[in-house]
């Protein structure tokens, strides 16, 4: 994990490009692969999406929205969204936050709908139907293990980000309805991304 004043200080000194690549990129269809070594490497990516992620205006980020066919997710969720399960208590203070090779372990029964975006899938919108809570277990930078029930915007944040190590954007769990009325603006950025390898690029 990073510090906050650490991530502030990146953000505000790096004067370099970022890159978030969009739909019908290959690398957001691909199953992403395990972190084998916390290296420097891993670090300094770590480190970069986490500034991407600001820039960008996210609260998530996977490694494969960064161009890295990693199982790797940065995550920025607001302390106000807090709605009291184990998970969020114990790691929405540590915000922001790097997790290495995520995994959800158990869902819950209960569903709930609420819209979500992508910054992958920029200015298009639409409800997605997913469980309520998600036992949520990964490694950290430093190496602790973490094991949590996750409600809230938290656990749908787990469970958007690490669909992404998997190959599927939000707009892959949509019903048939809601896939209808966001085809045309799906396939407009497709068309659009060809043009600049779906990639967005912003420099701070």
């Amino acid at each position: 994990m990073l510090l906050r004043k650490n991530v502030e200080m990146l953000f505000k000194n790096n004067k370099k490009s970022y890159v978030v690549y969009t739909a019908g990129a290959a690398v957001l269809k691909e199953i992403a692969k395990p972190v084998a070594v916390v290296s420097d490497e891993i670090r300094n990516i770590a480190a970069e999406m986490l500034v991407a992620m600001r820039i960008f205006n996210g609260i998530g980020l996977a490694a494969p929205q960064y161009g890295y066919s990693l199982r790797m997710v940065v995550f920025d969720v607001p302390s106000e969204s807090n709605t009291g399960t184990p998970g969020e208590i114990a790691l929405l203070p540590r915000m922001p936050m790097t997790v290495i090779n995520p995994e959800i372990i158990a869902y819950s029964s209960s569903k709930t709908e609420r819209e979500e975006g992508c910054l992958s899938v920029p200015e298009i919108y639409a409800p997605v139907i997913r469980p309520e809570r998600v036992v949520f277990r990964a490694q950290t930078l430093a190496g602790e293990f973490i094991e949590y029930e996750c409600g809230g915007l938290l656990g749908r944040c787990i469970q958007h980000e690490l669909d992404h190590l998997d190959g599927k954007l939000f707009t892959d769990r949509l019903t048939a309805d809601a896939a209808r009325q966001i085809r045309g603006d799906l396939e407009r950025l497709k068309r659009i991304g060809q043009s600049s390898n779906y990639r967005r690029i912003s420099k701070k």
